[in-house]
């Protein structure tokens, strides 16, 4: 695919009370796709009480898709693919409203798709370099990132960056089950999925306001931590239920082995049996995780089938313009004030 005339790219953001920074934000898109002869700008409105939508026909993006109510990111995520889609979208690019993410990185995103072949192209932050993460906040990076390598088998070197570029194909593939946040899960699927995921260094801009998706960092670790296991469990049911049952087999094991022990050369006369005992029913449960993990992989059978109708199905109702998401949403053209 190549960014030609031909090829449309849709620059999605997902906004929730952004007033004070929207405009600016489309501005540096504007300056930074300059050179792209097809290019939208399409503002994802997740039930705003704020100017946001006015800042946005203000700022002249193309398109907004309301919420009529707040849902969370990872549904402004999916509702903005959605409408991508609809709009006839070869490559969807990402990013923050609150202009966290330098734009003149989205041609880098670009390139990836059309020039590498890549089907996502995640833009990596300088973790390092970035002044207002505390050290705590990058040790947090680095491991979330490493785990994510690891349970989605890709080279992503930064799974939480949410300015990144996707195809038309892998935007048809991917879905969130968490309302939440997108940026982990997403990858996770991606990678399980089959579809070819890439870095490319990108800045960043200095924060304007404090987070709004995490309250803690504690709160966003045990979330994020859910999420993973969750979407890991879906896509690699038996491993994931042989590292559960791992622990208590290795247990069992081990009080086996220290009843023979005890029985045949420390005191043969005492029975042990509440080590025995123990031992059968750490036993018995990782016998029944493992049981558990076999059904689970014999479904995902099932689940590919079933994802390759919805992918198909998706992909005839974004030919028609009329995909929709686990949302329903209003995709409205500014330039000529008509809704689709």
């Amino acid at each position: 695919m190549s960014t030609n005339v031909d090829s449309r790219i849709v620059v999605q953001i997902p906004c929730y009370n952004e007033e004070a920074t929207l405009e600016a934000t489309i501005a540096e898109i504007r300056k930074a796709t300059a050179a792209f002869r097809n290019c939208l700008i399409l503002v994802v409105d997740d039930g705003s009480t704020d100017g946001t939508v006015e800042v946005a026909r203000k700022a002249k993006a193309d398109f907004i898709a309301r919420h009529s109510s707040n849902r969370g990111l990872a549904r402004a995520y999916m509702t903005g693919l959605a409408a991508s889609l609809n709009l006839g979208a070869d490559i969807i690019v990402n990013t923050d409203a609150d202009n966290q993410y330098r734009a003149a990185g989205i041609p880098a995103l670009v390139r990836a798709i059309s020039e590498e072949q890549a089907d996502v192209a995640v833009g990596a932050r300088p973790i390092e370099q970035t002044e207002h993460f505390s050290r705590l906040k990058r040790r947090l990076q680095r491991l979330g990132t490493r785990v994510v390598r690891g349970l989605s088998g890709t080279d992503v070197r930064d799974a939480t960056s949410g300015f990144r570029a996707i195809t038309r194909e892998a935007a048809l593939r991917l879905n969130t089950f968490s309302d939440y946040t997108y940026t982990l899960e997403t990858l996770i699927q991606a990678g399980r999925s089959g579809l070819r995921v890439t870095s490319v260094d990108i800045e960043t801009n200095p924060p304007t306001r404090p987070s709004r998706l995490m309250r803690s960092m504690r709160q966003y670790v045990l979330r994020s931590i859910g999420d993973m296991l969750r979407i890991s469990t879906i896509y690699s049911p038996l491993r994931s239920y042989l590292t559960v049952a791992a622990p208590p087999l290795a247990v069992a094991i081990f009080l086996g082995l220290r009843y023979v022990f005890l029985v045949s050369f420390v005191d043969p006369s005492r029975s042990h049996a509440p080590s025995l005992i123990l031992a059968g029913i750490l036993t018995g449960l990782a016998f029944l995780l493992c049981g558990l993990g076999i059904i689970g992989e014999i479904m995902t059978v099932n689940r590919r089938i079933l994802e390759e109708l919805r992918i198909n199905q998706r992909r005839q109702l974004a030919e028609s313009g009329s995909l929709g998401g686990r949302v329903d949403f209003n995709l409205i053209e500014i330039s000529h004030g008509t809704s689709k």
